[in-house]
């Protein structure tokens, strides 16, 4: 009496596959789970009997032994429970072994026989299309499963409808793909007053995905001009949705099942610890950087984050991924991510304004920036000075232009960096700031005058090669906005001007 079933495991995006296999023999009656289980593992056959017990199925006075396998690969994660009480009706003849061996299945029980939502079923999903095999899930996570493209899904509310449905007593209509709400949208740029050069420093970065860093007094409207970022980035393609959504996925956080087309926008505070902003702890999880996979990471008094945390970006800023290394996990996220930071320029928040700064300026300021290390600097394209609002601005200057306008202009230049991407053949990468070597050479190319200026900044400013090559991938920006082929040194001069000199210590 041998039944098989198939599951999966993660180990991050990873989907494993999991053989499991139940058998039921004479002896002292017992119920056995091997094959390395965690807690949640372990525990579930007292699911798993209450369950089937609501159903009115009475699990026989037997040894009932679950191996999952490979028996040397940890498993993880409360969604086994489904697979082995199937493959445990299966034993006992309760569902067809045919009806359930061309799935893949997933789902956590109640003790009265309910399918409640498990992590993961996104990238379960498109593991189970690339296996050609259809999916068993939670009702809450089938829309997850028609986002992936799976022909047969069977999105079940209880085992008692699931097991009427394999012996053909009930017909389950497929799920559908749900979209998220648009919510991001509903903060316009024209509620800020003012700030005309801090607008087109966020439009340049829009265009391009740069990173940048917003220094200014308290009250300016530096986390004001962040919060409407995503506003004027252009949705994600289908392919970026569900790349960041199978992260939201595996995290439990893609809310009803449902996939947004909004660009993720994550604001951690500064108190955040370096696993939960890069990613780590017990299990290994996502952390801000990879949840804010193709949208933006709004860093808000930056100085204010550990300093070693703060070093942790800097290799996933220049990158794209993240790797984290435990005693018994190598997990790796994608964390293509648009760093947006936003500080005051001393603790007090009143450097140069010799009526309201602290007795210790310029010392204080020195002081609260040095944890900003010279590396992690070199790593943001722009620095900005975002100065005080006067009261005249507030009152008497008329609203901006609207999101909807500077989103327009935003989408030609993505549109315009993407068709010139895909003429080279490159189809990974969709934005000038992600462009690197003999790419970069081809796509940005100076004029004479444009690069007898460069060569000159970053000669006499001691400009390091990255910095060079992001002061490089901004202009090409900048000439993207005004539709130049070449870049102009009109357009270097801007870029240039978007690097300012901190006083960080490296």
């Amino acid at each position: 009496m041998l039944a098989r079933v198939s599951t999966v495991t993660f180990n991050g995006l990873d989907v494993l596959d999991v053989d499991l296999q139940v058998q039921i023999t004479s002896g002292l009656p017992n119920f056995i789970i091997v094959g390395l289980p965690d807690k949640a593992i372990a525990e579930s056959k007292e699911r798993v009997r209450s369950a089937l017990q609501s159903m009115g199925v009475l699990l026989p006075a037997k040894r009932i032994v679950i191996n999952l396998a490979p028996a040397d690969m940890l498993k993880e994660g409360s969604h086994f429970d489904l697979p082995i009480a199937l493959a445990v009706l299966s034993v006992m003849g309760v569902v067809p072994v045919q009806a359930i061996k061309d799935f893949v299945i997933m789902g956590e029980l109640s003790l009265d026989g309910s399918i409640l939502p498990v992590n993961g079923v996104l990238p379960a999903a498109v593991a189970a299309k690339n296996r050609k095999k259809g999916l068993i899930c939670p009702l809450a996570g089938g829309s997850e499963a028609v986002w992936a493209g799976v022909d047969n899904v069977l999105a079940v509310a209880s085992v008692t409808e699931l097991v009427n449905h394999l012996n053909g007593k009930i017909n389950l209509s497929k799920p559908e793909a749900k979209k998220a709400d648009n919510k991001l949208y509903k903060t316009d740029m024209s509620d800020v007053k003012g700030q005309e050069s801090a607008k087109k420093a966020l439009e340049i970065a829009a265009a391009g995905g740069h990173n940048l860093l917003m220094a200014g007094p308290p009250g300016a409207g530096k986390s004001m001009l962040a919060a409407r970022l995503p506003g004027i980035l252009p949705p994600m393609s289908i392919e970026e949705a569900l790349e960041t959504s199978m992260i939201h996925s595996i995290a439990g956080e893609l809310k009803d099942s449902k996939i947004s087309f909004d660009r993720p926008f994550r604001e951690p505070h500064h108190n955040a610890s370096t696993p939960a902003l890069i990613g780590g702890g017990r299990k290994a999880q996502p952390g801000e950087i990879s949840l804010a996979h193709n949208g933006v990471l709004f860093l808000d008094e930056l100085p204010e984050f550990n300093k070693s945390t703060l070093e942790a970006l800097r290799q996933p800023l220049e990158n794209g991924y993240v790797s984290i290394s435990r005693v018994n996990a190598h997990t790796t996220y994608p964390a293509k991510f648009q760093l947006i930071a936003a500080m005051n320029p001393c603790r007090c928040g009143h450097l140069g304004d010799h009526a309201r700064e602290c007795s210790r300026a310029p010392i204080c300021a020195q002081e609260y920036l040095s944890k900003i290390s010279g590396p992690l600097l070199d790593r943001i394209d722009m620095q900005i000075e975002v100065p005080a609002v006067t009261p005249w601005e507030l009152t008497d200057v008329k609203n901006g232009e609207s999101s909807d306008v500077i989103r327009e202009r935003v989408t030609m230049a993505r549109k315009l960096q993407e068709e010139r991407l895909i003429k080279l053949g490159e189809h990974k990468i969709r934005t000038n700031a992600e462009l690197r070597g003999k790419l970069l050479e081809e796509i940005a190319v100076l004029d004479n005058d444009a690069k007898a200026l460069l060569i000159s900044f970053a000669d006499k400013n001691k400009l390091s090669a990255r910095a060079y090559h992001r002061t490089l991938r901004l202009a090409r920006t900048i000439a993207d906005l005004q539709n130049e082929i070449k870049i102009l040194k009109l357009h270097v001069a801007e870029a240039l001007s978007y690097r300012r000199s901190l006083p960080a210590k490296n």
